[in-house]
Parts: C-alpha cells; sequence; structure tokens
C-alpha cells in the first residue's frame, strides 16, 4: 500500500483471484465454476469479424444484444443493462441503490460482502437454515436491499420461484436482486416476476453455461425506471464497458442454443454421476442445480482433501470461513475424463485416510 491510497481503502479485502489462471497452467481446473467447453464456433465466428472494426468504439448499448434477449425473455429492450460481467452491474447496484444498506445470505457469494464493504453499505447477513435460503427469514428488510444467488453459492441449492415471490412481496419497500449466474443448470428463473413487481432485478452472465468467462459479460433484467438507473450510473463511469468483440461473441451464443443446451446437459449428468460416486465414498454432498457441488467427506478434512488434490495438479476451492463450512470444498463440474480423475485420485486419497 502506497502513501497515496485514500484512507477509506486502506482496509479493504479484494476478492481472491490468486492461484486461478496463470499459475495453474497444466492443472484440472475445479475451482472457477468455468465451463469445460470452449464458447460457441458461431460466438468465436462473431468475434473474429468484430475484430476488424476495433478502429471504432462500440455500441455502448449493446442493442443487437439486447434486442436478442428482449425477445427470448418476453421484455423490452430498455430493460436490459449490460455490464463487464455481472459483477460490474452488482457494482452499479452496491453504488447507486443500497441507499438504506443491504441484506444477504452469511453464506454466498464472497463479492457481495466486498462490494458492500467498497461502497461503504451497511449490511446484514442472513443466515441460512440447513444450508438453505429460508424466505421467512427475510419478512421486514426495512427497505434494505436484498441480494440472493439462485442458485445459491457454494451451496448450490435453488429457491422455488413461489419463495422468491414470497421475499418479494415481503418486502414491497426493498429492492430484491436474484443472482442468476447459475440458473441455466437446473433452477427456475425469476424473470416471468418481472412484470408483476417494481422491486424486482434480475442479474445474468454468459460466464458459466455459455462458456464465455474470460469474454466479461453479464446484464440485468428489471422495469425501465430501474435499468435507466442503472444505465445513468453505467454511462457516468464506463458508457463504452462493453468492448465490440464480446458483443459480437454474445450474440453468436445467443443464436446457438442448441450448442448451450447440449453442454448445459452433458455438464448435468457428469454433476449428478460425480455426487453419486462422492456419496459412495463417504462423502455428505448438498443438492445442486448449479455446475458445481458443495461436498465433505466423513472423517478427511476439507483441506487435506484440497491440499491432496493440488499437489496431484488438481484444485477445488476450499473455504476455511465460516468455520461451519471449512470441512466443504466447492468442486466445479468439468469433462467426464476430467471428472474420472478427480474421482480416481480422491477415491485414493479417502481409502488411505481410513485404513
Amino acid at each position: 500500500m502506497s502513501r497515496f491510497l485514500h484512507t477509506k481503502f486502506s482496509s479493504l479485502t479484494p476478492y481472491d483471484t490468486s492461484g486461478e489462471v496463470e499459475s495453474m497452467k497444466g492443472y484440472i481446473r475445479l475451482n472457477t465454476n468455468e465451463s469445460p467447453f470452449p464458447p460457441s464456433p458461431k460466438a468465436i465466428a462473431y468475434s473474429h469479424e468484430a475484430s476488424q472494426g476495433l478502429n471504432y468504439y462500440s455500441d455502448p448499448d449493446c442493442s443487437k444484444l439486447a434486442a436478442k434477449i428482449a425477445e427470448m425473455n418476453g421484455i423490452k429492450p430498455s430493460q436490459i443493462v449490460f455490464g463487464n460481467g455481472s459483477d460490474e452491474i452488482l457494482s452499479f447496484i452496491f453504488m447507486g441503490l443500497c441507499e438504506n444498506g443491504a441484506a444477504f445470505p452469511n453464506i454466498t457469494y464472497s463479492f457481495y460482502k466486498i462490494l458492500a464493504d467498497f461502497h461503504g453499505v451497511n449490511f446484514v447477513a442472513v443466515p441460512l437454515k440447513n444450508f438453505r435460503v429460508d424466505p421467512s427469514y427475510y419478512r421486514d428488510m426495512r427497505k434494505r436491499t436484498i441480494f440472493i444467488a439462485n442458485p445459491n453459492a457454494p451451496t448450490g441449492i435453488a429457491m422455488s420461484l413461489n419463495d422468491i415471490e414470497s421475499v418479494i412481496t415481503s418486502n414491497p419497500e426493498s429492492l430484491v436482486v436474484i443472482d442468476e449466474a447459475y440458473v441455466d443448470f437446473g433452477a427456475s428463473s425469476a424473470v416471468s416476476l418481472i412484470p408483476k413487481y417494481d422491486n424486482l432485478i434480475i442479474t445474468r452472465t454468459f460466464s458459466k453455461s455459455r462458456s464465455m468467462a474470460g469474454a466479461r459479460l453479464g446484464w440485468c433484467m428489471t422495469n425501465e425506471g430501474i435499468a435507466q438507473d442503472i444505465r445513468s450510473i453505467k454511462n457516468t463511469i464506463t458508457p463504452y464497458n462493453i468492448n465490440a468483440m464480446t458483443q459480437a461473441a454474445g450474440l453468436g451464443s445467443l443464436e446457438d442454443e442448441e450448442y448451450t443446451r447440449k453442454n448445459i446437459e452433458m455438464i448435468r449428468k457428469v454433476r449428478d454421476n460425480t455426487r453419486t460416486r462422492l456419496q459412495e465414498m463417504g462423502f455428505t454432498v448438498l443438492d445442486s442445480s448449479a455446475n458445481f457441488l458443495f461436498a465433505k467427506h466423513e472423517s478427511m478434512s476439507g483441506e487435506k482433501i484440497f491440499s491432496t488434490l493440488k499437489k496431484n495438479r488438481i484444485m477445488i476451492r476450499h473455504f476455511s470461513n465460516p468455520p461451519s463450512i471449512s470441512d466443504f470444498n466447492r468442486i466445479t463440474i468439468g469433462t467426464a475424463e476430467e471428472m474420472q480423475i478427480f474421482l480416481e485420485v480422491v477415491k485414493g486419497a479417502t481409502e488411505h485416510e481410513t485404513k
């Protein structure tokens, strides 16, 4: 830290990306919830074509993308705002739409707390109930903006649409943000609730089911008034936040739904098989509607499983905090071949542990 940093940032705890990219070359990457499949060939082709015009600024409204997503979801393009990943959309929301504070689960996507701290937003961390988001815990949030990942991360458990609606209706004076980063892998989208409620935002991303984590493209869907608020913040800070190649890749992906659907089906199949195999080895594995599993072994610590796998050039995600999940690991679903290697290493390690 230099002597020039503003004092209000002196205690920042940035999102931990250590060991996630360059240093993991040659590893099986089951720690960052990326897709194991490349982007759609159409996405790649569209992006390459767009690269020929990089001397011009990109479309600040992502008009073609907005039109396509609006068509797919039965809403208007004016109800959509794009971000450099859905994380940027979340940052805009924390920046401008959390005047009365925020609320989110105590075990969830860690970026919510980071963003709250960065933007000086007071927040309430709401406990889970048996690892599930319980809507009854979200009654009368006193105008706080509520953030719920559905499915939740790192647990992978999804809420029903009825439970989401319960949170919305019991907090008419609160903005409710449903983060649907993993919704394509088995949960129900709340997009159908947008016309019914004026206090709902849904955030989505191309990073997971659409194999575009490296492109950094996300968006939100909401009513036109809230969309304009978010768009005003975006255009004040970073009007050209989505580059032309990323916009083109996104459009190509949206025009190749069959490719995305097949990848999702394969990930779900491998996920369910991996869950069964882990349970046979003595693991407790939570239900998952995401592209990852959250699991702990009956006798081997989560940290030891993590370190054993790392020695074998397989990366998973271990959480030391809070202590209640320190024996769990989050395991991204890779290809069938990658998961077979993972299971063989885990089987050998846990059998050795129990001897």
